[in-house]
């Protein structure tokens, strides 16, 4: 059974890009040839994905991100067994 990741997905409940049966599963995402484990949300068609700015704190709470451009890749990684 393989899962079809969207083009567009992302971490915040607010966003309408939000699947959370879908982030059930840890997703990978390599960025420009690099792993990253902090995409707060990602578009390959697009060619970006968004991190988050350190700490910093909008004023509803939610991380300040940076949008960032590039080649993007996304995957489902593998359970590990046990």
């Amino acid at each position: 059974m393989t899962i079809e990741l969207p083009d567009r997905l992302s971490v915040d409940p607010d966003s309408p890009f939000h699947d959370a049966d879908l982030l059930q599963n840890e997703i990978g995402v390599r960025f420009n040839g690099a792993e990253k484990t902090n995409v707060e949300e990602y578009c390959i068609s697009e060619g970006w994905i968004k991190v988050a700015a350190g700490k910093a704190l909008d004023r509803k709470g939610k991380p300040l991100t940076l949008k960032l451009k590039g080649t993007v890749e996304v995957w489902i990684k593998d359970k590990p067994e046990g």
